[in-house]
């Protein structure tokens, strides 16, 4: 039987309150399922926070900021394991987000529609 480790559910509520001015716009896109699918934002999985998760699609969303470019061995490694979990990564940069967020909007519905075929 596998072990059941609870979620450390006060470091994801502080990692959303501390939200990027980036991810508070994407989030704008992201809420609701206005995209085709549920995301929620900062969630664990394994030992990781992912920015954007949709558990049904197994999608993670992820804005690449300032941390990341002092990190990017430590990028690497999650992205691995993410995708030894079964999961799929997509990057943007909080640029790419703040200079057209509706094209990573589009970029992300268009790879939910892809999972759903």
């Amino acid at each position: 039987m596998p072990e059941w480790t609870p979620r450390n559910t006060a470091r994801a509520r502080a990692l959303r309150n501390a939200a990027t001015p980036a991810e508070r716009r994407l989030w704008e896109y992201l809420a609701k399922a206005q995209l085709g699918a549920k995301f929620s934002r900062q969630m664990p999985v394994g030992p990781w926070y992912a920015d954007f998760l949709c558990r049904e699609l197994r999608l993670v969303v992820e804005l690449d900021g300032y941390s990341h470019d002092v990190q990017p061995g430590r990028d690497a490694r999650r992205d691995a394991d993410l995708r030894g979990r079964g999961y799929i990564v997509l990057h943007f940069t909080n640029e790419d987000v703040m200079e057209d967020a509706e094209a990573v909007a589009r970029a992300i519905r268009m790879t939910i529609e892809g999972l759903r075929r």
